[in-house]
């Protein structure tokens, strides 16, 4: 693969670098090795249409299983240093040392860290706010005094650090860049708002709604709630609000439960579980499952539900919404300004709610299609081609006023 790629260079006369016209862009994968992270870079590298925005080329430092996953194209360009395939210290000390040195030997205009941290000294350079867990100490106070907590306040040290000296920054909600600020003080850099956008197999026809009488134990209304089984995404709150809709109401309820766990916070389920399911008849843990069979798991489900109370950018709510399921949903964080006025809001943290709120949608089969087809039309408008479009957009501009900046003290 990398000796296609030199071949590729050398034969549009690169001399392993970018041509002679226009910007380039790096960007510094390091630790975009998994998760959401490299899903967004996998995907607005796809969409991209650089020259759109005077880019010549884009280069990309990162792991090997990183940079296969990046699909070929003729202005992208992918450097793997070995010490980026090995561990968390080596892969620091060469973003600290080694990085800017790269940059500028590929001619960089400007670097990306969609990552968020960056200890180097390579300017301009544009960084991303993507967790917002190290920003919201009472979320992060439900893991206690453990090294989870010590690694997120590492990381907001680390991150309001870069922050202050970045020259742009990107954020992928107004509820992230507020908040965040509220932690850092105003930033200096250019600030922007860009959304992640959504992958179109997860676009399904808005669900139809029956009456909950149409339901039976062989054919139980389903609820889907996809995501992390961890402290802030509150699953045996709703394991409980359900199990209470479940003995008030009769109704033939089904709740599954679909993702990877932090461990403390599956021990909580399961003991919420063996209290309201003993006999594990119909709340259903499939665990994680692969991100390329997700789509599959909407398809089964009558009813999403999103429970979490800290997100910066919630791509699973997206998720469940272009799958055209109604939706019942938290109310914390930017849970609202992602979902509008498609779905039913509830406190994430009392069970009472979120059983109103459920009970709310199954009681009303009108309010359940209406629901599905407003939240498939406003997922339908978060496009990864709108998110790439913005964000070569954002960084040539910041790459042209630092250009500037710097043309006029040397002149001055």
């Amino acid at each position: 693969m990398r000796k296609e790629q030199d071949a590729k260079e050398k034969a549009r006369g690169r001399g392993g670098g970018p041509s002679d016209r226009g910007l380039v862009i790096g960007i510094d994968a390091t630790n975009l090795r998994r998760g959401g992270g490299r899903t967004h870079l996998i995907e607005l590298l796809r969409a991209a249409r650089p020259a759109n925005h005077g880019i010549r080329g884009v280069v990309v430092w990162g792991a090997r299983d990183t940079l296969d996953q990046l699909e070929d194209r003729d202005w992208l360009i992918k450097r793997d240093p070995p010490a980026l395939s090995a561990g968390l210290v080596r892969r620091t000390l060469w973003q600290r040392f080694r990085l800017s040195v790269s940059a500028h030997s590929e001619q960089c205009d400007i670097l990306f860290v969609p990552g968020g941290s960056y200890a180097g000294i390579f300017h301009p350079i544009v960084t991303m706010s993507r967790n917002m867990l190290p920003f919201e100490w009472s979320e992060l106070r439900r893991f206690g005094w453990t090294m989870t907590t010590l690694k997120y306040l590492l990381l907001r040290w680390t991150q309001v650090r870069s922050y202050h000296r970045a020259d742009g920054v990107v954020f992928l909600t107004q509820y992230a860049r507020d908040a965040v600020q509220r932690i850092t003080g105003s930033l200096e850099a250019s600030l922007s708002v860009i959304p992640h956008g959504l992958n179109t197999r997860f676009l399904q026809r808005p669900r139809q709604a029956f009456p909950i009488a149409n339901y039976s134990d062989t054919r139980p209304f389903r609820i889907l709630y996809v995501s992390i089984i961890n402290q802030y995404k509150h699953q045996w709150l709703v394991v409980e609000a359900v199990g209470r809709l479940r003995r008030r109401t009769g109704w033939p309820l089904v709740l599954e439960l679909v993702g990877p766990s932090y461990p403390p916070a599956l021990r909580q389920l399961h003991k919420t579980v063996a209290d309201w399911d003993a006999e594990q008849a119909w709340v259903k843990y499939h665990g994680a499952i692969p991100y390329d069979q997700l789509h599959d798991i909407y398809q089964q489900a009558d009813l999403g539900l999103f429970a979490s109370s800290c997100e910066n950018m919630p791509n699973i709510l997206l998720e469940t919404m272009a799958a055209g399921l109604p939706v019942a949903c938290s109310d914390r964080g930017p849970m609202p300004e992602v979902l509008g006025d498609a779905g039913v809001f509830f406190d994430p943290l009392e069970p009472a709610s979120i059983e109103q709120a459920v009970d709310r949608l199954i009681r009303s089969p009108m309010l359940r299609a209406d629901s599905a087809r407003a939240c498939h039309a406003r997922a339908a408008g978060f496009r990864w081609e709108a998110c790439a479009e913005q964000t070569f957009g954002f960084l040539a501009d910041v790459a042209s006023a630092y250009s500037k900046h710097a043309d006029h003290r040397c002149v001055g």
